[in-house]
């Protein structure tokens, strides 16, 4: 949750961020004050400490305190601690690994929040499912259309601009794109979303709150991790998109029943005879 209102500063409005910069800096006050309390340390009206956290994508004051507490209690040892150049091998793994269980302590905390049962309403419905994502986030999308086509849903993938325009452009109702990118700014990404969303499609958007990206998502699974990807490709919140991922494909099997349990026994069954008759 701090990470989230890290980076959705920039999209706020000053009062709001008036709001964010108090929580960051008090983050335990924050968990066990009333609206009216932050209101006045703030100097901000208690409809602005509200409005603040429904930028965030929950429903209240009260949510947003509960998400808050969950991360505030986290043992310290998580906290993420940037590598420096005179680090040694060990504590970079170390913290590098450190930011990665962070990453995921922090899905976990928020997971009641975010909208897997409408996500897995509208895949279970899917006409066909187009995995989306330019750059390492095209990694993912890959690795997500590979879970996914084993439950019988026609699934594809979009790791260009021309294929995601393309994709867009021929979207029908009944399509669902899952759009995946660590910043959500890529500008062939939004504009194939907002396309494939006027033409009746819903967007699964696993990106960054408040992004442009955020912006065309009929569902969003707003990125928790925080971190420097100017150097490095993203890593901790590659790992969250993939659990995501990961719970989004099991919750699906779980809602066609015994169907999956078919499905998955038969595509295993045929790669294992493939395998065989090679012996």
């Amino acid at each position: 949750m701090l990470n989230e209102i890290d980076q959705a500063l920039p999209q706020l409005s000053r009062a709001e961020r008036t709001v964010a910069e108090w929580v960051l800096a008090n983050p335990r006050a924050t968990t066990t004050a009333t609206v009216a309390e932050v209101a006045r340390a703030t100097g901000i009206s208690e409809p602005t400490v509200i409005r603040f956290c429904r930028s965030l994508g929950v429903k209240g004051f009260s949510d947003f305190k509960l998400r808050l507490a969950a991360v505030v209690g986290r043992p310290v040892s998580l906290a993420h601690r940037d590598v420096n150049p005179d680090d040694s091998p060990g504590d970079a793994v170390s913290k590098v690994l450190d930011h990665s269980i962070s990453a995921l302590h922090e899905l976990r905390a928020r997971a009641g929040q975010l909208p897997f049962a409408d996500a897995v309403a509208a895949l279970a419905a899917a006409r066909q499912i187009t995995f989306g994502g330019l750059g390492a986030s095209g990694r993912v999308a890959e690795d997500g259309a590979q879970k996914f086509f084993r439950l019988g849903i026609p699934c594809s993938t979009a790791i260009d601009g021309p294929t995601l325009l393309q994709m867009a452009a021929i979207a029908q109702r009944e399509d669902v794109f899952i759009a995946i990118s660590n910043q959500g700014g890529w500008p062939a990404l939004v504009r194939s979303m907002r396309v494939a969303r006027e033409r009746g499609a819903t967007i699964i958007a696993l990106t960054a709150a408040g992004s442009p990206l955020a912006d065309t998502a009929s569902l969003l699974f707003a990125n928790g991790a925080n971190e420097d990807a100017g150097i490095y490709t993203p890593m901790s919140s590659r790992l969250a998109q993939l659990a995501v991922l990961d719970a989004l494909q099991v919750s699906l099997a779980l809602s066609q029943g015994p169907t999956a349990e078919e499905r998955l026994k038969a595509s295993k069954k045929a790669l294992t005879s493939d395998i065989s008759s090679l012996g």
